[in-house]
């Protein structure tokens, strides 16, 4: 592992342990770990970051580079050590979307629980998510920033779920669409597969802002810095609760309501706040 220094102007400076996950001899450079897995994995301070580096292939996401977001994502969600998941790209595509490896059924079965996993960690984790969208999202790329807490678009990319085009139902996407946008959006969407800008998905509910592509990386920054001024717990609790909200039953958010309430309060008051 190395460590790099960070100067951001007008911000703290981190030190950086910065390695890539995977199998890999610490011997080789880590441009070289990097061209192999197409994964980087970052740690700056409170700040987890994958980067997909899979550029020449579209950053099509490959199974092996879901199963070491799952690692890491379940790794936090046991021990917390992060605060802020960020989620970005090299090249002129943020991602074309997912390998499509299984040539049977068994396979084939155990590559859509591992895509499926991939973004219910995600969408679960206590960390708080930020997409920056460099580039075109299509697919999985797509849903993946769409679950996200947060999704920073540049406004010339492109975005949709093509997968109808090839008489597939794109029905993981299916399966979590309609949480974020009204099915009067969604169901084209998926239907006709055809794709959107940016300000067409900012407008249906999809993405959070959107920002040219020289700004993104500083909007992004402004935004997880405006995170990581709120209490930790706070945040986590917060998180926790809006995802439950999300799920259940006005009478049962009420009774949620209460008892967190009650919870969090006696919590403040036992640590002097």
């Amino acid at each position: 592992m190395r460590r790099e220094t960070i100067f951001l102007p007008g911000r703290l400076t981190w030190i950086v342990p910065l390695y890539t996950v995977g199998p890999m001899s610490p011997h080789k450079s880590h441009a070289r770990q990097a061209a192999a897995l197409g994964l980087l994995v970052e740690r700056m301070e409170n700040v987890l970051t994958f980067t997909l580096d899979n550029a020449q292939q579209g950053n099509e996401v490959t199974g092996r580079m879901l199963d070491l977001m799952q690692a890491e994502l379940e790794r936090e969600a046991r021990r917390p050590k992060a605060r802020v998941l960020r989620i970005r790209a090299r090249g002129e595509v943020f991602c074309s979307g997912r390998e499509r490896a299984g040539r049977d059924a068994h396979s084939i079965r155990e590559e859509a629980a591992r895509l499926i996993r991939t973004k219910r960690l995600l969408r679960e984790s206590p960390l708080i998510s930020v997409a920056e969208v460099q580039g075109d999202a299509l697919g999985f790329g797509f849903g993946l920033a769409i679950v996200c807490d947060f999704a920073l678009v540049a406004q010339r990319a492109v975005l949709g779920f093509p997968e109808m085009c090839f008489g597939l139902a794109p029905s993981a996407i299916i399966s979590y669409l309609v949480d974020y946008a009204l099915p009067r959006f969604a169901f084209p969407l998926v239907l006709f597969g055809d794709t959107i800008n940016a300000q067409q998905a900012l407008q249906m509910g999809l993405i959070s802002q959107v920002c040219t592509r020289e700004n993104l990386a500083h909007e992004a920054d402004r935004l997880i810095t405006r995170i990581l001024r709120l209490d930790s717990t706070a945040v986590r609790r917060c998180k926790q609760i809006f995802m439950a909200a999300q799920q259940n039953s006005f009478e049962q958010n009420c009774l949620l309501a209460a008892e967190a309430l009650t919870v969090d309060s006696l919590a403040r008051l036992a640590g002097g706040k």
